[in-house]
C-alpha cells in the first residue's frame, strides 16, 4: 500500500556539481577555477585531496547516465563548469568544453531524463578571481554573458535552468569564514559579494527572458534554514529574526520582492557600510522574476542572542538530537515548516527541492553491498514532510536528492559520503547503495 502518493508529473531526481564530480581538471582546454587553486593550497582540505580526478564523470558520463536510467530518475540536476566554456571567464568559447555539455544533455534526453542545469555551483574561473572575483561587480556582467552563451547553445534542449546555487555559501563561507574558495575572511567583502551575486542572478534572468523563445523556465537555488529561538525570551526571538534575515530573507526578498529586508540592510550599513548599491540595482531585481524557487534543505537553526557573533546571534546545537556525519541535526519537520512559510510569505511560488540528503558512514558488507538504512529513513521522513506541505497547498514540483554518488565534498574532501552510489577511490567503480534501490521503488510507484 502506498501511504504517500505524489502527482504523476512529479520530478524525482538527483543533483551533482561540476567541480565535485567531473575531474579532468586540465583536459580539453578547461581553465583553472578558484576551487582548483584553493584545494591545492596546503591546509584547506581535510584529507589533503583535490578534485583533479574526482569521479571522472567527464569521461564516464555515458555510463553514469545509464546508471541513472537503472533507478528510474526522471530528472538530473547538474552544474556547468564556467571555465570549461570560457577558460578565462570571458572571451572566446572553448568548443570542446561546450561540446561535453551538449553530449551530456543529449544522453540524458535519449534516456528520457529531464536535465536541470545550474549555471554556477561555486567554481569561478580563477582568471576572474584575479580581477577581484565576486568582489568586483563586473563579474555579474561576465556571468550574464556566460549564461547567455549557454541559453543559446542548450536552450532548445534544456527546459529548467538555475542561475546560482547557494549564494549565501559563496558569499559567507568563501569570503567571511574562509573555509570555501577563495578562502577570504572579510565580512564586509562578503556582504558586497552577496549583492554582486544577486545582481548576476538578475542580469542572467533578464537575458533569459530576452532570448527564450520556447517553454524554458528559470530559477535560483537557495540554502534555506527555518529558525527556532533557543528560548521564549525577547532577546532570542530578536536573534532568531536576525539570523533569518542573514540566511534567508537577504536572498529571498530581492528575488521575490525586488528589495532587501530593511532590518538587515540597516544592520549591514550601520556596522559595515555595505553593500555598495548603485541607483538601478534594485530595479534589476524587480525586472527579473523567477519561474520557480530551488530549496536546498539540510537543517534548522536554534538561535540565541550572543555578543560574540558578528550580528549578535549564535546557532546552538539542540540537546538530545541526532546528527549527520556533517554535524547537522536531523530535523525533517523543519522542511514542511519552511515550505509553508515560503508559500505564505512569497505568494505561492512553484518550488523544487533542489537538494536534500545525508552524509553517513555507510555500512559496506562483505559481499560488496552498501547497506545505508539510515539514509532510507532520512529520505522517507523528508519526503513525508514535503508531501505534508503539498497537501496544504504548497506547490512542490520535484525533489532532487543530494547526491548521485559519493564525490569531493568541498573542504571535507572525500571524507563525507552523501551519495546514492558509492565510488571506489582506486578503481572509481560505482555501486548503488540500498537507498538507491529503495528510491527506484519510490519513483516507480510515485510514492511510498
Amino acid at each position: 500500500m502506498i501511504a504517500k502518493s505524489f502527482p504523476s508529473d512529479f520530478l524525482w531526481g538527483a543533483a551533482t556539481a561540476s567541480y565535485q564530480l567531473e575531474g579532468a581538471a586540465t583536459l580539453d582546454g578547461r581553465g583553472e577555477t578558484i576551487w582548483d587553486r584553493f584545494s591545492h593550497t596546503p591546509g584547506t582540505i581535510r584529507d589533503r585531496n583535490t578534485a583533479d580526478v574526482a569521479c571522472d564523470h567527464y569521461r564516464r558520463f555515458a555510463d553514469d547516465v545509464a546508471m541513472m536510467k537503472e533507478i528510474g530518475l526522471r530528472a538530473y540536476r547538474f552544474s556547468i563548469a564556467w571555465s570549461r566554456v570560457f577558460p578565462e571567464g570571458t572571451g572566446k568559447v572553448n568548443a570542446r568544453g561546450l561540446d561535453f555539455y551538449k553530449a551530456l544533455v543529449d544522453a540524458l534526453l535519449q534516456k528520457g531524463i529531464i536535465p536541470m542545469v545550474t549555471l554556477y555551483h561555486w567554481d569561478l574561473p580563477q582568471s576572474l578571481q584575479d580581477r577581484g572575483g565576486w568582489g568586483n561587480r563586473q563579474t555579474a556582467d561576465h556571468f550574464a554573458d556566460y549564461a547567455a552563451t549557454l541559453f543559446g547553445a542548450l536552450g532548445d534542449r534544456v527546459s529548467h535552468w538555475i542561475t546560482l546555487n547557494e549564494p549565501w555559501c559563496v558569499a559567507f563561507l568563501g569570503h567571511a569564514d574562509g573555509i570555501h574558495a577563495p578562502g577570504y575572511r572579510d565580512f564586509p567583502l562578503a556582504v558586497n559579494v552577496s549583492h554582486h551575486l544577486l545582481l548576476a542572478h538578475a542580469k542572467a534572468v533578464i537575458r533569459f527572458r530576452e532570448m527564450n523563445k520556447g517553454n524554458g523556465r528559470i530559477g535560483i537555488a537557495l540554502n534555506l534554514v527555518p529558525m527556532y529561538p533557543n528560548s521564549p525570551s525577547a532577546e532570542d526571538e530578536r536573534a532568531s529574526r536576525i539570523d533569518d534575515g542573514f540566511m534567508n530573507r537577504w536572498f529571498l526578498d530581492p528575488v521575490f520582492e525586488g528589495r532587501y529586508p530593511d532590518d538587515i540592510l540597516r544592520l549591514y550599513q550601520e556596522r559595515y557600510h555595505r553593500p555598495e548599491i548603485e541607483p538601478h540595482d534594485l530595479e534589476l531585481f524587480s525586472r527579473s522574476p523567477v519561474d520557480f524557487l530551488g530549496v536546498n534543505y539540510y537543517m534548522r537553526h536554534l538561535v540565541a542572542k550572543s555578543d560574540q557573533g558578528r550580528l549578535g546571534f549564535e546557532a546552538r546545537k539542540p540537546p538530545n538530537a541526532t546528527f549527520t556525519e556533517m554535524g547537522w541535526e536531523i530535523f525533517p519537520e523543519g522542511l514542511s515548516v519552511l515550505l509553508r512559510r515560503l508559500d505564505s510569505d512569497y505568494r505561492h511560488p512553484e518550488i523544487f527541492i533542489t537538494e536534500n540528503g545525508i552524509a553517513l558512514e555507510d555500512d559496506l558488507r562483505k559481499d560488496g553491498r552498501v547497506q545505508d538504512d539510515a539514509r532510507v529513513s532520512y529520505l522517507r521522513d523528508h519526503f513525508a514532510e514535503a508531501h505534508r506541505a503539498m497537501q496544504s497547498g504548497v506547490k512542490v514540483r520535484g525533489y532532487f536528492i543530494w547526491t548521485l554518488m559519493d564525490c569531493f565534498e568541498w573542504h571535507d574532501g572525500f571524507t563525507k559520503h552523501f551519495g546514492l552510489a558509492s565510488v571506489d577511490r582506486g578503481s572509481l567503480e560505482r555501486r548503488w547503495k540500498a537507498s538507491a534501490y529503495w528510491y527506484r521503488d519510490v519513483i516507480a510507484s510515485n510514492g511510498f
